[in-house]
């Protein structure tokens, strides 16, 4: 990471997710975003079939904003889709939706994130049928996205949210399971502090699976606001050769304008 190249997360449209620090108006934020000194927005979308994807792009384009990757998580949080549901038709629809983003992130050359879309284990069903369910699923989108050269990215969530994939080494092990290259990590360090031993040596374990990276403090908030040694995670991020993007998804506290100034002037500094 010579310089490092940073994002934060926008919503394309109104969201609950709490820890998206903006949604609204789509060219007032990016004008902000921008203006700020940030160098892409990563995108939360619940379903491309309702925006515009060259338009998305033509005013980011106006702004020198990339798009680094995809969130699919409202189509789990508004919708109640994921790989693991025991009805088999949510599961297909869960699959078709990141088939859905497939296009766009080719356009944008950006990586489609699964986080909560992934699922939880339901009531009834057993850990190994959700986890094979979750393979299976992540081999079909995989193999979607082969051909337009985009790149899939897990992450790993603390116990609270989910009991599928809390950890890195989880992850890796889910990564050879699926067994496409195109198949990788998006690590977060606000679940991280909840679930690695120690981030960097996690970080350094994960090594050039990781396909996109997260920032929070420990609470959540900014980086800066808690108690993570992000020196030392972007050090060890660093000799893992990663070379994308840190991507801020933290929660819009004391508000979405204050916790992206301080996240930046934080990160900069560091």
């Amino acid at each position: 990471m010579t310089t490092m190249k940073l994002s934060i997360v926008l919503s394309t449209h109104q969201a609950g997710f709490h820890a998206v620090a903006f949604k609204g108006d789509f060219v007032e934020n990016v004008a902000k975003i921008a203006a700020l000194g940030y160098d892409g927005v990563e995108l939360a979308i619940r379903d491309p079939r309702l925006v515009d994807g060259e338009q998305l792009l033509g005013v980011l384009a106006n702004y020198n904003l990339e798009v680094p990757a995809i969130g699919t998580g409202q189509a789990w949080g508004e919708e109640g889709l994921s790989f693991t549901d025991p009805d088999e038709d949510v599961r297909r629809a869960a699959i078709q939706r990141v088939r859905e983003h497939v296009p766009f992130a080719s356009y944008a050359g950006a990586v489609i994130i699964i986080g909560l879309l992934r699922g939880i284990v339901k009531p009834g069903v057993s850990h190994r049928q959700a986890y094979d369910w979750l393979v299976e699923a992540l081999r079909a989108c995989s193999e979607a996205a082969r051909p337009a050269g985009v790149r899939l990215a897990l992450e790993p969530i603390n116990r609270y949210e989910t009991t599928l994939v809390n950890t890195v080494a989880q992850g890796l092990q889910l990564i050879a399971d699926v067994g496409a290259d195109n198949f990788g990590l998006l690590l977060d360090t606000f679940h991280m502090n909840i679930e690695e031993p120690s981030i960097e040596e996690s970080i350094r374990a994960a090594g050039g699976h990781i396909f996109h990276f997260h920032v929070a403090d420990s609470n959540r908030w900014y980086p800066g606001a808690g108690h993570i040694d992000f020196a030392s995670v972007f050090a060890a991020l660093r000799e893992t050769g990663y070379e994308g993007y840190i991507s801020g998804e933290f929660m819009p506290v004391p508000d979405a304008d204050t916790a992206a100034r301080r996240a930046i002037a934080y990160l900069r500094a560091l």
